[in-house]
Formats: structure tokens, C-alpha cells, sequence
């Protein structure tokens, strides 16, 4: 089963923390006590892993800034890897869902107006985080090349199963003729390469031109650049 798509409440992190599970009815004082708590701990965690990077931050570092006691952060995340797998969560799921569905609709494109809508599902996905949760997006950009160790691990994850995806649905579109059969992985990192630059300028207020219109320009590149 797919994981749904969470409801926005912040800007800057997840909508809704999956930390350590504590009696009282869900929407009850005390349950949204918490979530207002967790919150404060994933916002003040998100901007300082920004300004410093993930391994310059500590659990103290981020209780401080969230104004709240060291030990309260236990109540809420059993470790810092479980706040940075909190905070990416939304992005993943969105990511998956559209390489999920990309991929099967590659499996049966038989047109270049198929095709180009395929790969249009997830250039979509990728404006929605943009415009929804930009600080965990930065976050994953700035993190994904580092090495995978301490709590930075759950982005690292990630970014492997993009390149997985992106291997994929690049053999299965070669398999039907679509791109050009040249190696599998070099043409679907290229590809994420390219999509992880324009995000970074994106999000850097580079002059790019219309941001709304990224998207197709990069699934026209694409289709037009690597096509059979």
C-alpha cells in the first residue's frame, strides 16, 4: 500500500511527526500538545541541520533552539535518525508514488504523448515539494552526497532508492524503444543529476527563467535528448 500524502502544517518540516507513541486520544489536548511540541523540535532541528549540516548538530543543539529540556527530546524521537527519517517523510512519500506510477505507465506508453505524461508525473511531484515543503528538499540536496553514516543514513536511503527508480523506469523505457540504448545507469543518473541541479536552483532563486514551466522543459530534454 502506497503511504498517503500528509496534510501541510509547516513550511519548513513534516506535517505530522511519527515519534514515540504516548497515551491520549488522538486530536485531544494532550495529542495535539504533542504534535505542536514535536513540531517545534523538527523546525528548530531542520534549520540548524541547514545552516550546519546534519553531523554538526546534536540533540542539545536542537533542545536549545526548540527552547525546550535535553531530555524532552526522548519523549519524542527515540534517536536523531529517527527526526531526520521524520522530517524527510512526506518526500519520500510523494517521490516513490510518482516513480511508482511513472513506471508502470512507461510499461504501456506507446506514443510520445504517453510517454511525455509518464515522465510528466513526476516532474509534477517535484514542483508540489518545491511549493510545499522546500526546507526538507534543501535538506536532501544538501545531504545525498555525503557519507552515509550517523543520522544523515535516512537520506542517504533515499537517494539510493531514487537511483534504483530511476534505473528502472530508464530499462523499461529502453525496452520499449523509447530512449536510446545507451548504458541504463548512465543515462537515469544523468537524468537525476540534472533533476537535483535545477532543484538546487530553484531553490537558490537562480535565473531560470518561469519555474512553473521546469518541469516539461526538463521532460522535453529528456524525451527529446535520449529518444530512440
Amino acid at each position: 500500500m502506497k503511504p498517503a500524502r500528509a496534510r501541510k502544517v509547516s513550511p519548513l518540516s513534516t506535517p505530522k511527526a511519527q515519534s514515540l507513541q504516548r497515551p491520549g486520544p488522538v486530536g485531544g489536548v494532550r495529542d495535539l500538545n504533542r504534535q505542536k511540541k514535536a513540531l517545534a523540535i523538527r523546525d528548530a532541528a531542520l534549520l540548524l541541520f541547514l545552516e550546519r549540516g546534519i553531523e554538526a548538530v546534536s540533540v542539545d543543539d536542537i533542545m536549545k533552539s526548540a527552547r525546550m529540556a535535553k531530555g524532552s527530546f526522548y519523549r519524542y524521537y527515540a534517536d536523531q535518525t529517527a527526526l531526520v527519517e521524520d522530517l524527510i517523510a512526506p518526500t519520500r512519500a510523494l517521490l516513490t508514488q510518482a516513480l511508482d506510477a511513472c513506471s508502470r505507465d512507461l510499461e504501456t506508453a506507446s506514443t510520445r504523448e504517453m510517454m511525455f505524461k509518464a515522465y510528466s508525473r513526476i516532474g509534477e511531484v517535484l514542483a508540489t515539494l518545491l511549493l510545499e515543503h522546500p526546507g526538507p528538499v534543501r535538506l536532501f540536496l544538501q545531504e545525498s552526497r555525503a557519507p552515509s553514516q550517523g543520522s544523515r543514513r535516512p537520506i542517504i536511503e533515499l537517494s539510493k532508492t531514487i537511483s534504483r527508480y530511476a534505473i528502472d523506469i530508464t530499462r523499461t523505457a529502453q525496452k520499449h524503444g523509447i530512449l536510446k540504448p545507451i548504458p541504463v545507469a548512465v543515462s537515469a543518473l544523468t537524468v537525476v543529476g540534472a533533476a537535483e541541479r535545477l532543484l538546487l536552483a530553484v531553490l537558490h532563486d537562480e535565473d531560470i527563467g518561469n519555474v512553473l514551466e521546469v518541469p516539461a522543459a526538463l521532460t522535453t530534454l529528456i524525451l527529446d535528448g535520449l529518444k530512440a
